[in-house]
């Protein structure tokens, strides 16, 4: 049952020192591991635990990025911060630990020790209290002049100690001007204690009707105790399902290996703690062992299972010059790596601290049900004043008793525990899920807005294609394809263009040993040429193969079909005779066509952008089935194009590679940075897809509408028991039916909607992407 903000004041309150702490402070003004937040308030922020000044909530630490000493922070508050468990100083929850923080349960400990005792004595009150009511008169053979004090003795303690966590957030909610639900709870337990209490040692002073034959007056222990007990296992389940959302972040953490064995400077091979590895050391990965670090490999060959940072099961072929990730796992090579990120920086702690920082931001659609419950809280206790006059004015005899018992059954049924839980549960079990699945949300509002994305403008190069040019084709007259490439390859190696560097990649994939050039001359825009064993060689376009000599029609005409295809193709002459055409092209990766064809079956229309010529960009296009293609543009035309479709009433996803599309990615409703291996650009979109792969924004949709769905499910629970159960509380269909809800079943009726809430958003660990 997370607290809300129920207030509706302004937060100007949030500056000064937080309860019993010192000054609230933003995130970057106090060292890490010191500051408390509440789950449902991240702007509130203390140096110390408590409970949230607004809802009453346990704080929660903040988000470091490495493990760091114990931080904890408030489910519903995460700008409160401490260094040791307690209560949010706002709305009163029980603190929980912050990523990277070990966990603590001793919130979860102390609220399961309250709920069993009090169970343990609310159970006999309970069976005394109602005996009478199926005709057994001394239940348990106890006289009935002894049975208030019995009810006494047995409810006291579960009222004063099992609520007494209740009672300090009550005291919170009224001193910080902040009404929540212990606001309604603190007043409906006590109301019915405190009559109870009355009852027992001075029924004098009640009016004659509501004494019995016996001289005494009825009292209310076993409600006020039932309602307490229920409180608490509602409690208990919440702090349960927090400890749940954050185990995909202990999960990430525990992959990371503890040790790593260092190759010394002479030779010797050391294990050593994790910690202890610097950048540039050297490290051996053993057949079946995790990477300890980011790096790049040095030696060796090997398949790596990139599962867990990629979500793909397909292990990754490694050898030298490839980089390799942190806590990925060696197969049955054995690679030796050179330390190129550690500790923090790692791609598996950035992810962990993403995932951990965006699951205490708040979404949209959190400020509306904080404000529906702030207003909510009032209209409540004004309806149980309302209730009380009427049923004393214009009630049956006992007036008194009708009017207090049907004051607190109104308080305690409509006490909206569950409102503050309905959005925050479902957002953190979604930002866990998503990080199992390879996507990062920056924040709540990433989550919300992507449901409603009904265009995604994707950048051609790196997005769409591998975003590195290759030798794709090699069309050769009047000598052999691996002769022509040899002296092709061998002149362009000379060459700093990336297609030639493409093509000399080409040759050396095919086991080509390239010769030296002699008398190498660059014609800028046109081509290269030299000699290579004394033939001469020439690379280059159409007008500068025509400059050296007869171009044949027939490679022409291969030439035009292969641009048509959307590849650059070059021209090769040697011994001044054309003989080859190459073709260079940006290959589309395997699973941009699936990734496509799901988007618009989804209903998202794609729009591909690109800096190409028009030509090379339709042709992609029309290999992908994409209809929208804007070609030819700058990276500051790329804001323009995706203005000009809001400008439409689109709402515009933007997936570029999070570099020269930072503009547009900015721009756009949603933008999704491709990340790929260790350079995720966290920083450019509010979603990051860990492996560059249009298919993980299918499923960050498909995650982002399945949240949604759960999140209204929650506030239908969490608000139709209070709606339904308020006017029954407060008697209306007494007049008709002689029916009135006892504050017993209130209490229950309010702890199912706790539980429902939480039930159901746990569902979503199992949402089908």
């Amino acid at each position: 049952m997370p607290r809300h903000d129920h207030s509706h004041h302004d937060h100007g309150h949030h500056g000064r020192p937080a309860h019993g702490s010192a000054a609230a402070h933003p995130a970057t003004a106090v060292k890490a591991g010191a500051i408390y937040t509440c789950p449902m308030h991240p702007e509130f922020q203390q140096t110390g635990p408590g409970s949230c000044p607004k809802c009453g909530m346990t704080l929660v630490p903040l988000v470091p990025a490495k493990e760091v000493a114990a931080e904890y922070t408030c489910p519903m508050h995460p700008e409160i911060r401490s260094p040791k468990p307690g209560n949010c100083p706002k709305c009163g929850m029980a603190l929980v630990p912050v990523a990277g923080t070990k966990e603590d349960d001793s919130e979860l400990r102390n609220m399961t020790r309250r709920f069993w005792v009090s169970a343990v004595l609310t159970a006999p009150l309970a069976v005394i209290a109602m005996a009478p009511y199926f005709g057994v008169m001394e239940p348990f053979g106890i006289p009935m002049q002894v049975r208030m004090y019995v009810e006494l003795a047995l409810g006291t303690p579960v009222v004063l100690w099992g609520g007494w966590p209740f009672f300090r957030k009550f005291a919170l909610s009224i001193k910080n001007r902040s009404p929540n639900m212990y606001t309604l709870i603190g007043l409906g337990v006590a109301l019915a204690w405190i009559f109870s209490i009355a009852a027992v040692f001075a029924p004098g002073l009640f009016p004659q009707e509501f004494q019995e034959d016996s001289g005494q007056v009825g009292a209310y222990f076993e409600a006020a105790a039932v309602i307490v007990t229920l409180v608490l296992l509602g409690e208990v389940m919440q702090l349960r399902a927090l400890g749940q959302t954050s185990r995909a972040i202990r999960e990430l953490l525990a992959l990371a290996p503890n040790t790593a064995m260092r190759i010394e400077a002479d030779g010797r091979e050391v294990e050593v703690p994790l910690a202890e590895v610097q950048v540039g050391d050297k490290l051996r990965v053993r057949p079946g062992e995790k990477v300890p670090v980011d790096g790049a490999c040095m030696e060796g060959s090997s398949n790596v299972d990139e599962s867990m940072i990629t979500g793909e099961p397909v292990p990754v072929a490694k050898k030298p010059g490839d980089r390799v990730t942190g806590a990925t796992i060696n197969g049955k090579g054995t690679l030796i790596i050179r330390a190129e990120r550690v500790g923090a920086d790692t791609l598996l702690s950035q992810i962990v601290h993403m995932v951990a920082q965006a699951q205490r931001t708040r979404a949209p659609v959190q400020r509306l049900a904080d404000l529906v419950a702030a207003y909510f809280v009032e209209t409540v206790i004004a309806i149980a004043v309302l209730t009380a006059l009427v049923w004393w004015v214009f009630g049956p005899e006992p007036r008194l008793t009708y009017a207090v018992v049907n004051a607190v059954a109104v308080l305690i049924i409509a006490c909206p525990c569950a409102v503050g839980l309905a959005t925050p549960i479902s957002i953190t079990v979604a930002m866990g899920q998503g990080a199992i699945n390879g996507i990062l949300f920056r924040n709540a509002e990433a989550v919300e807005k992507l449901r409603d994305i009904d265009t995604l403008v994707v950048d051609k190069t790196g997005t769409l294609t591998l975003g590195s040019p290759r030798l794709v084709d090699l069309v050769v007259e009047g000598m052999t394809e691996s002769e022509a490439l040899l002296l092709i390859a061998s002149l362009e190696r000379a060459s700093e263009h990336p297609l030639a560097q493409a093509i000399v990649k080409g040759a050396e994939d095919r086991g080509l040993r390239l010769s030296p050039v002699e008398k190498f001359e660059s014609i800028t825009g046109q081509g290269v040429r030299g000699e290579i064993g004394g033939r001469k060689v020439a690379v280059g376009s159409r007008r500068f193969m025509e400059s050296q000599g007869t171009l044949p029609a027939s490679l022409a005409d291969k030439a035009d079909t292969l641009r048509t295809q959307g590849k650059t193709a070059l021209y090769a002459a040697i011994d001044g005779r054309a003989v080859a055409v190459v073709a260079v092209a940006d290959p589309i990766k395997e699973t941009t066509p699936e990734a496509i064809k799901t988007l618009q079956s989804e209903g998202v229309r794609v729009v591909m952008l690109s800096g190409d010529s028009r030509k090379t960009a339709e042709a992609v296009g029309r290999q992908l089935g994409i209809d929208d293609v804007i070609a030819e543009v700058l990276p500051d035309q790329k804001v323009e194009a995706i203005k000009s479709l809001q400008a439409q009433g689109r709402k515009v996803a933007m997936a570029g590679d999070g570099i020269n599309d930072a503009p547009a990615l900015a721009q756009a409703n949603v933008g999704i940075a491709m990340g790929t291996g260790t350079d995720v650009a966290i920083e450019s979109g509010s979603v990051t897809l860990v492996k560059g792969d249009l298919r993980g924004i299918v499923k960050a949709i498909r995650l982002s509408r399945a949240t949604m769905r759960n999140v209204k499910q929650n506030l239908f629970f969490a608000f139709v028991y209070n709606a339904l159960g308020i006017p029954i509380a407060a008697g209306v269909l007494y007049p008709f039916f002689g029916l009135l809800l006892s504050p017993i079943f209130a209490g229950a009726a309010m702890a199912m909607s706790s539980v429902s809430v939480v039930t159901n958003a746990l569902r979503l660990r199992r949402a089908k992407l």
